[in-house]
């Protein structure tokens, strides 16, 4: 009988963040997701569905983080051996 590992179910409920930003970067935001829906008949995307896509990437580019997660990982591996 296969193992099931429930530790490996991602948690995919959304958490609600409210912050406050810059009247500034609100409207560089605003002209962001203008020029992403250029040209595009669904209209503009609003800035709530652009930012999560923007922090996603943000994280999986910071080569910074990316190393100090993979020490992590290796202590963590390390001391469960």
């Amino acid at each position: 009988m296969t193992r099931l590992s429930l530790a490996d179910i991602a948690d995919e409920k959304p958490v609600r963040l409210n912050i406050e930003i810059p009247a500034r970067l609100h409207r560089e935001l605003l002209d962001y997701c203008a020029a992403l829906g250029a040209g595009q008949t669904a209209g503009l995307p609003p800035p709530e569905r652009v930012v999560p896509v923007m922090i996603e990437r943000f994280i999986a580019t910071d080569r910074s983080y990316s190393r100090q997660k993979k020490q992590r990982r290796s202590v963590a591996i390390d001391k469960s051996c």
